[in-house]
């Protein structure tokens, strides 16, 4: 019996090639085999990717007299252990806000959220020094902050009488784009200050919209 399984094993290691000896790359290898079902086999290789390609692109040599183009680093975090709806919320509240008042006024959120969110804006102000020529860390304002939906896991919960409600378990990524520069008055289109005749036109349209009872 002993010989038989001698043999087997020899056979065995006979078939496999000579490339898997290196053992280094049997890691990269097992991330994409998976003896599991398919919500298992997740991993990180499903997570966003274009968002980064945006530090990549390259733009055309300007003109001396051309105003100099403001430079800017898209960041992201992903697969936060955190409901993407809560942390809307957080990322509306810093649009518009120049770096260091972002970090203030995350300090002071009590939500689980604001910690992933303060790190990963201080992550894209020290790549924007050391990687995108951004001479002063303090001259940045967040000009794009949004959430998207991640990764779900789904399980059950059990309930008397042998019955099982669905938990899902979400996870959120967090993108944001760090442009150089002060950060615009009025970040809102709709809450700037209108000028006389955009009050006036205003008006006009909320007159013309009414409904008069009892009329033709």
């Amino acid at each position: 019996m002993q010989a038989v399984l001698r043999c087997a094993r020899s056979t065995v290691l006979a078939s496999i090639p000579d490339s898997w000896s290196n053992l280094v790359a049997l890691p990269a290898l097992c991330k994409q085999v998976h003896m599991s079902s398919g919500l298992a086999a997740w991993s990180g290789h499903n997570t966003p990717m274009r968002w980064p390609n945006y530090n990549k692109t390259i733009f055309p040599p300007q003109e001396l007299t051309e105003e100099r183009r403001l430079a800017y680093v898209c960041h992201m975090k992903t697969n936060i252990k955190y409901s993407p709806w809560k942390m809307w919320y957080i990322a509306c509240l810093v649009r518009g806000l120049s770096v260091d008042e972002a970090l203030k006024q995350l300090s002071f959120v009590l939500k689980k959220g604001a910690t992933a969110v303060k790190d990963t804006i201080q992550e894209a102000q020290e790549m924007a020094v050391a990687k995108h020529n951004v001479e002063f860390k303090s001259n940045l304002w967040v000009a794009e902050s949004f959430v998207g939906k991640g990764h779900v896991v789904k399980g059950v919960r059990r309930h008397a009488r042998g019955r099982v409600g669905k938990v899902e378990y979400f996870h959120c990524h967090y993108f944001v784009r760090l442009e150089e520069g002060t950060p615009p008055d009025h970040y809102y289109y709709h809450n700037r200050p209108k000028s006389g005749p955009e009050l006036l036109e205003t008006w006009l349209q909320k007159m013309r919209n009414r409904r008069i009872t009892s009329s033709l």
